[in-house]
């Protein structure tokens, strides 16, 4: 295979703010794989709060460049297996990789990748779309901005509860809340209380990642669903959320691809938790790839591309929540960069 790296930096349409992070611009990294006539791609977006660059993953797979290139692509499965112990400590670049052989696999099978994995896409969640932290006025004006069914609202304020009922008034969409870890554990008790009759339907990540022993009060007291984030990152984590969270939000930069995911999700299952997919705020390389998990979920939230104000790829589309796929194969995604 011949191995492409690419870097670009994604403008977004708002500045993005959420309990520990602001930004106008999101830097990407985009592998591309070809073998034959057929080119697959992948995506991972640097991240602060992991400790992420563009530098230290397209380092990570520079040194990793003549193995990689020296493999032909037999499977994705086999393939993440052999990169895995090289890329341990970095799966932001691990999952850009095996999105990249995945999307390449599909391509040079004829087929999506869903419909490879014996998939059908008849009933699909709706995605949400993300209002991140902000002054209630501008809050208000995005929700007008962007009509949508769903919407997730980035909170770890003093006024979280406050905001919430503002935005009320203003649409009868479902809510989703993410907190971002930033709250504590009666805080999350009363807060859910207060948010359950304001049509919010689930809280993501109240606390920090390391409040075991506080997520099991809030998991005994809370009157809403509670869903992992930064608590469930790899493989492991999903058995530790158990008896914590009543689901788990598995990213695919987090946990290294869409060949862990799909593992995740099935142990999840078996577990009787439920399932969400995230994305970060990244072009539609990366949201085509989850995409082709949709069947598999009980919520996703792939509304990366939609926060930007220029995109750099083609693939799937969203109109009002619901996922058009693509005619392409594999995640269906190209560049148009």
């Amino acid at each position: 295979m011949k191995l492409t790296i690419r870097s670009f930096d994604l403008p977004l349409k708002h500045t993005f703010t959420i309990s520990y992070d602001s930004r106008d611009v999101q830097p990407t990294m985009i592998v591309e794989l070809q073998q034959g006539p057929y080119k697959g791609y992948g995506e991972a977006t640097s991240n602060p709060y992991y400790g992420f660059t563009i530098e230290s993953m397209t380092q990570a797979l520079e040194q990793l460049r003549e193995k990689i290139e020296a493999t032909e692509l037999e499977n994705p499965e086999a393939f993440w297996a052999a990169m895995q112990p090289h890329l341990k400590d970095n799966p932001f670049a691990l999952c850009a990789l095996d999105m990249a052989a995945n999307d390449l696999f599909g391509k040079m099978n004829g087929q999506p990748l869903y419909k490879m994995w014996g998939l059908n896409t008849d009933h699909v969640p709706l995605t949400d779309y993300t209002i991140g932290i902000d002054t209630v006025e501008n809050m208000v004006r995005k929700l007008k901005e962007m009509p949508w069914p769903l919407y997730k609202i980035k909170l770890g304020t003093k006024d979280d509860v406050a905001i919430i009922k503002e935005l009320r008034k203003h649409t009868d969409a479902v809510f989703r809340v993410d907190a971002n870890g930033a709250w504590g554990v009666e805080e999350t008790i009363e807060n859910a209380r207060q948010l359950k009759p304001l049509n919010v339907e689930f809280v993501e990540q109240p606390m920090r990642a390391d409040d075991l022993e506080g997520m099991k009060q809030v998991y005994l007291h809370s009157v809403l669903p509670l869903i992992a984030d930064e608590s469930c990152i790899t493989e492991s984590d999903v058995a530790k959320c158990h008896g914590l969270f009543h689901g788990v939000n598995v990213k695919l930069v987090k946990c290294g691809g869409l060949t862990p995911a799909r593992r995740m999700i099935k142990q999840a299952r078996e577990l009787g938790m439920k399932v969400m997919v995230g994305c970060m705020t990244e072009s539609t390389v990366g949201i085509s790839a989850i995409a082709q998990l949709l069947p598999m979920l009980d919520y996703v939230d792939m509304d990366g591309a939609l926060l930007l104000r220029e995109d750099i790829a083609q693939g799937v589309t969203i109109d009002f929540g619901k996922v058009k796929y693509s005619k392409d194969n594999g995640t269906g995604a190209s560049l148009i960069a």
